[in-house]
């Protein structure tokens, strides 16, 4: 029997991208770049490593996500968890190489029932991050 009380939901983003794993990579792990397609933050790709991704938004209101790395595995695999507003969640992205650049998916997971807002925020809210990171990669040497 299923306890539907306890049962989430995962927003998943994936797309074909046109560049290396280790490009992208880049993007996910340097804070300079994080902050260009994401939020400010003091992020480093360190197993157990807690920080925050900060946003300031257009009515002075204060975006802040307080985070921790879970794993990493170079060019691969990255997880870090993403609590704020009452949302405890996992940010895993998986690159896979293909023929023409990478796979990239990312699945952000543990969305309660009654966080339908937060989920449909997190829905509209990766698509519009894939955006610019694809802007941050063409920018990329």
């Amino acid at each position: 029997m299923t306890n539907i009380a306890t049962e989430t939901r995962s927003v998943v983003v994936e797309r074909e991208i046109p560049y290396p794993p280790e490009k992208i990579w880049r993007a996910l792990t340097q804070p300079h770049l994080i902050e260009e397609w994401l939020m400010k933050n003091d992020f480093k790709p360190v197993v157990d490593h807690r920080f925050n991704l900060r946003k300031e938004t257009q009515t002075d209101v204060s975006i802040v996500v307080d985070c921790q790395v879970t794993a990493v595995e170079l060019n691969k695999t990255l997880s870090y968890t993403w609590q704020a507003y009452g949302l405890e969640s996992v940010v895993t992205w998986t690159l896979m190489p293909t023929s023409t650049g990478t796979r990239l998916r990312m699945e952000q997971s543990g969305f309660r029932p009654d966080q339908e807002q937060a989920y449909r925020g997190a829905t509209s809210g990766w698509r519009q991050y894939f955006t610019n990171l694809n802007q941050v990669l063409a920018r990329m040497d």
